[in-house]
């Protein structure tokens, strides 16, 4: 260095923008993996609508428990297990209700009855011998409908698929489509809302075959948590053999208002489906005489008192039933299923399940 020259500053380069280009890159990299391992472990509880509650070590939990180091807080799944999507979670039970209910069955010598309720939105619930299986009846064509349009939105079948009647398919009694020639082909989305509409018997048949046969539907519905619902013969199954439970029946509807099952357009199609169910003399006016009122159009007569009932009953003569999703005044989601078993065409059955439902009603509503 010549004595008397200030030192010479570094030449300008490419070198150090490089350099810092370069740690930026690296730090980017590392938080985009940092996000994308919260985002993933947060994922289960997003799905289930709930955050986790982060304690500290030695910290307590809300409500004030006390937590050891490392602690799960209270009601968390095992480790390694996440938290189950949707809200079929039965949590606090209506005793009064489910006790009226067990008074109401018991007074009718003779009949076998079973009953479920839960409000999706806070888990309140009430039971009645809910998981006994028994004669499913028309009732079984919502858990069809479920996983019928569960293949629709896996692109498994096509809305419009024809789907062509066979002699084996035809099924009597309730429907027009055993009227049709053999060999008639039905867009999926008409054998859909049959089924359902007038509880067409060879539409339900059509969808059966198309869902791969009895013991292919079988294990879905064992699949969907449904250990109940099992479809032994073709439709209309006058001897009962065909079975399902109270839970099954409520969980069926709940899987899809939930969002636990289907898409949301999927969800909608499978609401206006049940909408077009003209039968509603069981759980809808059941409900409507619980709110002291009795009419010969009860789902019309129950906007008034701001409730709404999806419902699908069954109806064999040795057994009824119903299950519905209920839309109550508080804007809370309820889903609702009722079967009774008994003497051919013994009116105590329906009038059972309307009383039931009536109970149902006075208690969600506040009449009682």
């Amino acid at each position: 260095m010549t004595a008397g020259r200030p030192p010479q500053a570094p030449r300008a380069g490419w070198g150090q923008p490089l350099r810092l280009l370069l740690r930026l890159t690296v730090m980017g990299v590392g938080l985009g993996i940092l996000a994308g391992t919260g985002l993933k472990l947060l994922a289960p509880y997003v799905a289930n609508g709930t955050l986790p509650v982060l304690i500290p070590s030695g910290g307590s939990a809300p409500g004030g428990s006390a937590t050891t180091p490392g602690a799960l807080p209270a009601g968390a799944p095992p480790a390694g297990k996440a938290l189950k999507p949707g809200r079929f979670q039965p949590k606090q039970e209506l005793t009064a209700l489910s006790k009226r209910w067990a008074q109401l069955a018991a007074a009718q010598k003779g009949l076998q009855a079973s009953g479920f309720l839960l409000v999706l939105d806070d888990g309140r619930f009430a039971q009645l011998a809910a998981d006994q299986p028994l004669p499913a009846a028309s009732s079984i064509k919502t858990p069809i409908l479920l996983a019928g349009l569960e293949d629709v939105d896996g692109g498994k079948i096509r809305w419009n698929e024809p789907l062509p009647l066979t002699k084996e398919l035809v099924g009597g009694g309730a429907g027009w489509m055993a009227s049709k020639p053999v060999g008639t082909r039905f867009p999926f989305f008409e054998a859909a809302t049959e089924m359902i509409r007038v509880s067409d018997n060879s539409a339900t048949n059509l969808l059966i075959k198309r869902l791969g046969g009895k013991t292919s539907l079988n294990t879905r519905f064992q699949a969907l948590g449904l250990p109940a619902t099992v479809v032994n013969n073709w439709l209309p199954d006058l001897d009962g053999t065909n079975t399902t439970s109270a839970r099954d029946l409520a969980r069926s509807i709940a899987l899809v208002d939930t969002g636990e099952k289907l898409s949301p357009r999927a969800r909608d199609l499978f609401r206006e489906i049940m909408a077009t169910s003209r039968t509603d003399t069981l759980i809808p006016l059941g409900l409507l005489q619980g709110l002291g009122k009795d009419a010969s159009d009860p789902d019309s007569e129950l906007l008034s008192f701001g409730v709404t009932a999806y419902n699908k009953t069954g109806d064999i003569g040795i057994a009824y039933s119903d299950a519905a999703l209920i839309h109550l005044p508080t804007g809370q989601r309820a889903v609702a299923a009722f079967m009774v078993k008994g003497p051919f065409n013994d009116p105590r059955s329906a009038d059972l399940i309307r009383s039931m439902a009536a109970e149902a009603a006075k208690t969600l509503v506040g009449r009682r």
